[in-house]
């Protein structure tokens, strides 16, 4: 035993001397809900790591639609699984130069997503549908559901029981796309840790190159429609001029592609160590106490970000394929919501139970926000199609 406690001591001297004095510290973890030993080998931070990576949850995710469909463009494209573990890489790159925990880092970015439908935004805007009247939908406080009660892992207790600063990253995850959710139990009104912070910013980093890199490999735009963005269109000019004159269109999208994601990273880095620094936050109170976020993009780079969100939402989000494919998605959330209210009784028995107490609109909403879309489309063909027995 106590062998293995000055391992873990060594462990966390070694985390300390690699990190800045805003960065979250494991040893000063605010600690889980339910109180368990300390680990030898991890942090607590990398122990959430773990805990996330093995649930079902995460596991789920392979076949949860990110932003295209999966009939809707074949098996190449991103998963909320694939982004994920985008976001996460991200994030640690970030934070390990920033001087920042990259273990909470990656344990945020992989459980940013629990709390997602099947079928992605169509999924969450027909699930928003159906609980308007029943306290609403919203995936961040979904996903705190998922980690504090709907996982089912350890006997006394629901839930992964993670730290409470992997829990308020996944509560206050804030994109253009995501709505904090002033939760009374992780200080609302307050901006979150910086390793939180630069987890929002690695998934708008994440799905901005990612969704340009899926729709050119879908064909829902080809190289020369990214004219439209000026700057991005420089890098696919520079990947092209640089090599051989019969040089194959796909590594000229990736070597354009790389460099994009290197102008975000570099820009991102160089904004947010400068914003820190005249800050004069010197601690992880500091942070929280601190009016406004701290990693973020220059202003320049922000318009120059906006120009691709708004390409991408004209060009890609609003095409044909994909509004035809996430409009039947959408009638399918909302048709097999509609059918378990009407029957109950189609649901697992312990889905069933829970009704009492928390009323059927909410357990339904957990049934279906945990499902893949093709578990989803199952059950719906299970429902209403006839010569489908279960």
């Amino acid at each position: 035993m106590a062998t293995m406690m000055r391992r873990r001591e060594q462990m966390l001297e070694q985390e300390e001397r690699h990190l800045a004095p805003y960065a979250a510290r494991s040893r000063a973890s605010e600690g889980r809900i339910h109180a368990v030993n300390p680990d030898p080998l991890r942090t607590d931070f990398q122990r959430d790591r773990d805990r996330i990576i093995h649930s079902s949850a995460f596991r789920k995710l392979e076949f949860k639609t990110q932003v295209f469909v999966a009939h809707a463009g074949g098996d190449y494209h991103r998963t909320r699984l694939t982004h994920s573990l985008e976001v996460a890489q991200i994030a640690r790159t970030v934070c390990g130069a920033l001087g920042l925990n990259t273990d909470l880092a990656e344990a945020i970015g992989l459980g940013h997503d629990l709390g997602h439908t099947p079928f992605g935004h169509a999924g969450e805007e027909a699930m928003s549908e159906c609980m308007k009247d029943h306290g609403g939908f919203e995936h961040n406080a979904q996903g705190l559901r998922v980690v504090e009660l709907l996982e089912e892992r350890y006997p006394n207790f629901p839930g992964l029981n993670l730290t409470y600063e992997v829990r308020e990253g996944i509560i206050k995850h804030d994109t253009d796309y995501d709505t904090p959710d002033p939760h009374p139990g992780y200080k609302p009104g307050k901006p979150a840790s910086l390793e939180s912070q630069v987890c929002d910013l690695a998934d708008e980093i994440a799905y901005n190159n990612a969704d340009l890199d899926d729709a050119l490999k879908m064909g829902l735009i080809v190289e020369k429609d990214l004219q439209k963005v000026d700057w991005v269109w420089e890098f696919f000019e520079a990947a092209r001029s640089k090599g051989a004159s019969d040089i194959r269109d796909k590594f000229v999208k990736f070597r354009a592609l790389s460099k994009l994601y290197d102008a975000h990273v570099h820009d991102a880095l160089d904004t947010s160590a400068k914003l820190i620094e005249e800050s004069g936050v010197q601690s992880l109170e500091d942070v929280y106490n601190h009016s406004g976020r701290l990693v973020s993009f220059s202003p320049e780079f922000q318009a120059k970000v906006r120009a691709l969100k708004t390409f991408l939402m004209e060009r890609v989000y609003f095409h044909p394929r994909i509004l035809v494919a996430t409009n039947k998605a959408r009638r399918f959330v909302l048709a097999l919501f509609e059918n378990y209210l009407e029957n109950p009784r189609q649901m697992p028995l312990k889905f069933q139970r829970r009704i009492p107490e928390e009323g059927a609109h909410q357990v339904i909403c957990d049934y279906i926000a945990g499902m893949t879309d093709r578990y989803l489309m199952e059950q719906y063909r299970a429902s209403f199609m006839p010569e489908v027995v279960r």
